[in-house]
């Protein structure tokens, strides 16, 4: 594994508020609408926690008509896969039918 990408995940792993996101997308897919809820945060300054995930490789997002909803990557590095065991899940989404993410056809 690269430095940077080490140094990118650590860094991005290092924050309460983002490691409360990966707690929230630990049981699937999580719409944007819910997130400022569970920090207590701006919506803006949800979304530049969000980006520092997105960047680290750690999450991934799909658009559902105007919203958007992200949620762990498949494949960790062994050093995400640590981390995120170390995490206990809080509960995904519940802003409603509006946002309810799509599931995957078979």
């Amino acid at each position: 594994m690269e430095n940077t990408l080490i140094e990118k995940q650590l860094k991005a792993a290092a924050d309460l508020n983002r490691i409360k996101l990966l707690a929230s997308m630990k049981n699937g897919e999580v719409c944007v609408c819910d997130f400022v809820d569970v920090l207590g945060i701006s919506q803006p300054a949800v979304s530049q926690h969000l980006r520092k995930l997105k960047e680290a490789g750690i999450i991934t997002e799909r658009k559902v008509g105007t919203w958007k909803h992200y949620r762990l990557v498949e494949e960790q590095t062994p050093l995400m896969k640590g981390i995120l065991e170390q995490i206990e899940p809080v509960k995904g989404c519940t802003c409603g039918s509006d946002c309810t993410p799509i599931r995957e056809e078979n």
